[in-house]
């Protein structure tokens, strides 16, 4: 969570963890493939590039071409916390919409909504926004096909768009493709997204109420502002240890004198963000790492030193259980990756 670059909330994290699943797939294997520890699930929100690394060990696990589309038409009302209640409250899918685009932060750093109106149609764009590593495609087919199944479930019948689209090639069958949109589905396209009749996207909802639309927009506001006001304060003390990590790793107590509040206050700060000092730290070490780690040319000892460690040796350990491989392993996996 301690990190500049976009974040995701653990609802969403957890719908990719409970979709390996079905498939067979261990949580512990997964998260090892994946490179995430275990202890981050207690947090609020991931990095990112964490789910990236998620949704990739995911779909090589699983070994399933459709393993996105079909994690995204399996989404139910915990899959999006609070924007869940706000898009069923909401007199129209258009309007639902319009909301999911002002709160879908609460949901995921990783990516925005833009819907553009065409005559008698309007198209829903999915404009992904990653962190240091490019999404895995699964993730943005999971996201359009999470918007036609959770859209049909609200309304109470199938949300069958005219058209699909998507930036990247074909994964697997067009029967995959075809089971969850029940439309052509084209690639290699200039965006991702989809073709929606705008007599669907006004069509009244049968669960709309506009006092809870009202109650949960309003919910939702102190959540972002919430956020908001997290996300700063990890950045600054991002900033701070990225600063202070050389030679060795400062004391919480020094953490909280540098941001002029007491200890307990600071530790209390970071515990309503559901981490602790040494998770904030072990964060901002394993990120700076893997960055590290990819350029070819730096010693590992140097690295080493740079993060606060004493000894190579454990920056080894630390790195073998951040991602489950060596520094050397991880950087010739890397390079192969370039190449």
């Amino acid at each position: 969570m301690l990190t500049a670059q976009p974040t995701v909330s653990m609802s969403w994290v957890n719908t990719l963890l409970c979709a390996a699943e079905r498939h067979g797939v261990d949580q512990a294997k997964l998260l090892a493939r994946a490179g995430v520890a275990a202890t981050q699930l207690s947090l609020e929100r991931l990095p990112i590039d964490d789910i990236t690394h998620l949704w990739r060990a995911a779909a090589e696990l699983t070994r399933d071409p459709g393993f996105g589309l079909k994690a995204g038409s399996l989404v139910g009302p915990a899959s999006f916390n609070v924007v869940s209640f706000i898009f069923q409250s909401c007199a129209t899918l258009r309007e639902a919409i319009t909301l999911v685009q002002k709160f879908q932060r609460l949901i995921s750093d990783g990516g925005r909504f833009q819907l553009i109106g065409e005559r008698g149609a309007s198209w829903l764009i999915y404009h992904p926004q990653q962190g240091e590593l490019a999404f895995s495609p699964h993730q943005i087919e999971a996201v359009l096909a999470a918007v036609v199944s959770f859209s049909g479930w609200v309304s109470g019948h199938a949300l069958v768009p005219r058209k699909v689209q998507f930036s990247h090639d074909q994964l697997g069958p067009l029967t995959d493709y075809l089971k969850v949109f029940q439309s052509a589905v084209d690639f290699n396209q200039a965006f991702s997204g989809l073709l929606l009749d705008n007599l669907v996207l006004d069509q009244a909802l049968p669960q709309a109420d506009v006092q809870l639309a009202a109650m949960h927009r309003a919910y939702a506001a102190e959540r972002l502002a919430a956020l908001s006001q997290a996300s700063d304060f990890l950045v600054l003390l991002r900033q701070w240890l990225a600063a202070s990590l050389d030679g060795g790793v400062p004391t919480r107590e020094a953490a909280a004198s540098h941001f002029g509040i007491s200890d307990r206050v600071f530790a209390r700060r970071l515990q309503g963000l559901g981490m602790s000092y040494s998770d904030a730290v072990d964060a901002l070490r394993q990120d700076q790492a893997r960055a590290a780690v990819s350029q070819s040319g730096v010693a590992f000892v140097e690295i080493a030193s740079s993060l606060g460690f004493s000894q190579a040796s454990a920056f080894n350990r630390a790195f073998k259980r951040w991602t489950g491989c060596s520094p050397g392993q991880w950087r010739e996996q890397h390079q192969a990756a370039v190449n």
